[in-house]
């Protein structure tokens, strides 16, 4: 049994958000109780396990220029799946993790999901 946290979308941003394949009903943060951790968003998928998590904090008030669709950090390795302007919860990793973006891995991933204190909660320890 997992748990999933869907993105919380701002659907004035659907016509950036709709060429990712970003699916609504689907597409988000599954963690797995035997440990597989994975995000998705259209196409691009990253997946890992919940013990190379390193934490996972909530991040507000973002550019949405800035936050808006799959994208790679440009002050870091960081990965970002957003679908709003206003927060998300930024998870970090013990070894990074590879995607379509970035082979050499991420760091960490900003993902953008309506329940931001219970993806937050799942992954503390």
């Amino acid at each position: 049994m997992a748990d999933i946290y869907l993105y919380e979308i701002d659907k004035k941003f659907l016509p950036v958000l709709v060429p990712f394949g970003l699916r609504s009903k689907r597409d988000g943060v599954r963690v797995s109780e035997d440990g597989p951790l994975s995000a998705t968003f259209g196409w691009l998928r990253i997946e890992t396990t919940v013990s190379n998590v390193d934490g996972a904090h909530i991040t507000r008030g973002y550019r949405w220029w800035t936050a808006i669709g799959p994208r790679t950090s440009f002050a870091d390795d960081g990965l970002s799946f957003g679908t709003n302007s206003k927060a998300g919860v930024c998870i970090h990793f013990k070894e990074k993790v590879p995607s379509a973006l970035r082979r050499k891995g991420h760091s960490a991933i900003t993902v953008t999901v309506a329940d931001l204190e219970g993806l937050k909660r799942t992954l503390s320890p």
